[in-house]
């Protein structure tokens, strides 16, 4: 896993890119997603599954599931993203200088899904084209745009754009992770001087694991031990999160907690374990310093859990329940903006992340009973905000990451 930070920033401002985020301002400066037309409700799942009323809905957090027709695959899906984001934003194909992408759906096992999509390229003459496929479960498109991001600030870079692109079909045999797939792609326009920045502390969690993985290359299935993921997600964030904090200490001067951000993006299999997930970067931030003011406040119902050590927790539903309790206010205000695309989706694996930042820029612009009123300037209300991102592959490699605005 990683965790990088994501921060907007004013393009106005002459010296808005000589900043921590990056001496370059390299970022993302347009992003689209596509999904298919089909859909199936969760509610409606469960009874077809034979299961109790609410076990998809209310026990994954799950709205809706995205699935593919026959005339759909890994190929169509992120060159539709791709088209869409090259028409959107107005970009020749020839001012493209590198094309990256971060799948795990694999329908050739030597020919990639980038040389497919070049297809937009070369009918305009550009053969020039950086970049390959990223294979490693969920965590390919983050590896994708790191690269990527790497290539722009780099002496190899040549002036053009660079477009990742990061998509799945999640697909699972008949049995409980079933309601837990989805589809979607995202394709972001990657260059200098970015509106969304890419900050320049991020950490990362390696392991070897076998909680979810495809080792039969006759079937589209993977195999999953679906407790085991979750924990191993779970200890991967842990990791992140206390690197990161370590990290952005060191280059801040400062103590590090989850008030320095606006807000925070998950990767998400299923809602439920984005929920815990919130609540459990509190408890790290309680096991890092447990007299900060809510602790404090709460300091009779928390003393039993002072002298618990992380890694021995996964399992304390006494403590999940502290915490998620505790962590409600804070998820609503930074990680519940940035869910809507996953809950209606489901899972998109490498892609599932980056649904969660379009959901996030999204509620920026959804005027709401909170909002300033109509015709105030959202891009002036957004520039500033820091993003804290934690992307997840089984495996599991999960990065950490803040992104600046």
């Amino acid at each position: 896993g990683d965790c990088p930070l994501l921060a907007m920033v004013d393009r106005n401002d002459p010296d808005a890119f000589l900043t921590n985020e990056s001496a370059k301002a390299v970022g993302i400066h347009g992003i689209e997603v596509y999904f298919p037309r089909n859909a199936v409700k969760q509610s409606d799942l469960e009874k077809y599954m034979n299961v109790g009323e609410g076990k998809f809905t209310i026990g994954l957090g799950q709205s809706n599931m995205a699935f593919c027709n026959d005339l759909e695959d890994i190929n169509s899906v992120c060159m539709t993203a791709v088209m869409n984001l090259m028409e959107k934003y107005n970009i020749a194909p020839t001012d493209v200088g590198r094309l990256e992408v971060g799948t795990e759906t694999i329908i050739d096992k030597s020919k990639s899904v980038k040389s497919t999509i070049s297809q937009l390229f070369n009918a305009h003459g550009n053969f020039d084209l950086e970049g390959v496929d990223n294979i490693n479960a969920c965590y390919g498109g983050t590896a994708a745009l790191l690269n990527t991001m790497a290539w722009v600030e780099s002496s190899a870079w040549d002036g053009r754009y660079a477009i990742v692109v990061c998509g799945d079909i999640a697909v699972y045999e008949e049995g409980p992770a079933r309601p837990t797939g989805g589809c979607a792609a995202v394709a972001m326009l990657i260059g200098r001087d970015a509106p969304l920045v890419l900050g320049t502390v991020r950490a990362s969690h390696f392991e070897d694991a076998y909680d979810f993985y495809k080792p039969r290359l006759d079937s589209e299935y993977p195999t999953v031990f679906g407790q085991e993921s979750n924990v191993c997600y779970l200890r991967a964030l842990d990791g992140c999160y206390r690197r990161f904090a370590e990290k952005w200490e060191m280059q801040n001067k400062g103590e590090w907690n989850l008030q320095k951000v606006d807000h925070v993006v998950l990767h998400s299999p299923y809602n439920k374990l984005v929920k815990k997930s919130g609540a459990r970067m509190l408890y790290n931030d309680f096991h890092r310093d447990n007299n900060m003011p809510l602790f404090k406040k709460h300091a009779d119902m928390l003393s039993k859990f002072k002298a618990l050590l992380p890694e021995n927790t996964y399992d304390d539903r006494e403590l999940e329940k502290a915490f998620t309790q505790l962590a409600r206010p804070m998820y609503a205000d930074k990680v519940q903006p940035s869910v809507k695309l996953p809950m209606e989706l489901g899972n998109s694996y490498t892609a599932s992340m980056y649904t969660g930042l379009l959901s996030l820029i999204h509620s920026w612009h959804t005027p709401n009973k909170d909002a300033p009123a109509r015709g105030s300037d959202t891009d002036t209300i957004t520039q500033g905000k820091k993003v804290l991102m934690f992307s997840y592959g089984s495996g599991p490699p999960p990065p950490t990451y803040m992104n600046s605005v």
